[in-house]
């Protein structure tokens, strides 16, 4: 890779991309599983990629999720098109001789306890959240994400009999700008960043 994107991308990436509260539009089965095509390419330790994605679309499926919600996030969450529960499998190394062929990486994490184990879960699922923005961004799609719900209700009810724990919730669809609030500072590069 050579050539930097060029102004209008990164705008849609980074620059003019906001969190919405409020979403309109419809969220299409196809542009989910464009999204996961584009996301899963996302770098994890070791290919680890320990998310395992729950999009919520259905009247049914949103009324499992409202108890969970913090007040603060309800109404906009069952309102938006699509929200994205984005968990952690706590057997992802089960996953490893085909996710990382070229080495026995599975002995690197089966025999480690439970707070290794969700430790690399969390950290790389996280990341996969990061990516997972980004690759609805490219497609047209606005994010609101959020850590403002009950996990033992969300995995209560989504992940129930797995070894999958709920990590990041994001709505998508198309952001009402009228949602908005201005956008809040960030931290310059002296602040935030140092070159050694």
């Amino acid at each position: 890779m050579t050539d930097a994107l060029n102004d209008a991308a990164l705008d849609q990436l980074f620059r003019s991309a906001r969190t919405y509260n409020a979403f309109t539009g419809e969220v299409s089965d196809e542009t989910l599983q464009q999204l996961y095509g584009l996301l899963k390419f996302g770098p994890t330790e070791a290919n680890t990629t320990p998310a395992r994605i729950v999009f919520v679309k259905s009247a049914e499926a949103k009324a499992r999720l409202a108890p969970a919600l913090s007040e603060g996030n309800r109404a906009k969450t069952l309102a938006a098109p699509a929200v994205a529960i984005i968990g952690y499998d706590m057997r992802f190394f089960d996953k490893l001789p085909v996710l990382f062929p070229h080495v026995a990486a599975k002995a690197w994490f089966e025999h480690r306890d439970e707070a290794g184990l969700a430790w690399v879960g969390l950290r790389n699922s996280s990341l996969q959240t990061a990516y997972l923005i980004l690759a609805a961004r490219s497609l047209g799609l606005d994010c609101g994400p959020m850590t403002g719900f009950d996990n033992a209700m969300v995995d209560a009810a989504f992940f129930a009999g797995t070894a999958v724990r709920s990590n990041i919730l994001v709505n998508l669809g198309q952001g009402d700008p009228a949602s908005l609030y201005p956008r809040s500072p960030r931290l310059a590069f002296d602040e935030a960043c140092q070159i050694a």
